[in-house]
Parts: C-alpha cells; structure tokens; sequence
C-alpha cells in the first residue's frame, strides 16, 4: 500500500442556518454548479437513488486551483435527514465522504470527511512530492464551498443581489 497516495481531510464549516437547509443544499446535487462554480465544473445526474437519495449516482468534473482537473463520480450510500449523508468515490480517486450538520447557537455546524485513494495516473505518480500541494489544493476548495455555501443560504433566504463566487 503506497500512503503517499492515501488522503484524509477533515473540513469544518459553521454557517447561520439549520442542519434541515444545510442538508436540502448539499443534496440538490444537480445545483452544485451553480453555487459551488470555483470547483465544480459540470455534472450529470446518473441515478437518482431511492426517496431517501441512497443510490443517487452522479458523474463530476471538478477542479482546484492548480491546474488540473478531475472525473470522478459519487454515490450516496446512506443519508441521515437533515443530520448528514455518506458518500462513496470513484473515478480519479476512491473512497468516501461523511457529511454531519450538527444544530447549535450560531446555526449549523458541518463536518466533511473525506478519506480517499489517489487513483489518477499523475497523482500516483507524484503524491510522493506534490502531496502537500495536493492537499492545500483540496483546503482551497472547501474554503471556496463555505463561501458558496453561506451566500446559497442568504439567497434562499430571500436576500437580494448576493454574487455568485
């Protein structure tokens, strides 16, 4: 086993709203291109998984700030409403994604764990030396979806002319 290519990111992000809008959010997939544009570049809806969304299927086409991008695809395994889901990866990298939404006095804490595989020929290859640039990479990210995601929430709250990152 090579650990150079295993990752484990664990993200945290407090925004003002309830675990029930968080939950509603994260699990519109289809809208992720909308708000979360920095990262998400296309997608396409492959299943769409029972009334609860496990199985739902979706092929993505996502990237970072260095430049490279990625084709990987994510089935939700298991959804806990509005307290969190879990994902499973495939594609340029494997393994899975928790999403918990915890209530408290300021709105909504979130927690994302993300433990993957490199799958990708270029990340095998040069995890051994890139992965810290690998890893500022991801955290550019997820600074990119807290901010998408606060500004999705004042939009549904009904706020005017709230800019699209």
């Amino acid at each position: 086993m090579n650990n150079s290519t295993h990752y484990h990111f664990i993200t945290n992000w407090q925004v003002s709203a309830s675990p029930s809008q968080v939950y509603d959010i994260i699990t519109k997939s289809g809208e992720l291109t909308r708000w979360w544009p920095a990262v998400y570049l296309d997608l396409k809806i492959l299943e769409i998984g029972n009334e609860q969304g496990v199985g739902k299927l979706v092929e993505l086409y996502t990237k970072g700030w260095l430049p490279y991008t990625l084709r990987w695809k994510f089935k939700v395994t298991s959804t806990n409403k509005p307290f969190g889901l879990q994902i499973e990866a495939i594609g340029d990298f494997v393994g899975r994604g928790i999403w918990t939404f915890l209530e408290n006095e300021n709105g909504t804490a979130i927690t994302y764990d993300w433990k993957i595989e490199a799958t990708k020929p270029i990340f095998k290859k040069l995890s051994w030396l890139l992965k810290p640039l690998f890893e500022v990479n991801h955290l550019w990210a997820m600074r990119k979806g807290e901010e998408s995601l606060k500004q999705e929430i004042r939009r549904k709250n009904g706020e005017k002319d709230v800019p699209f990152p």
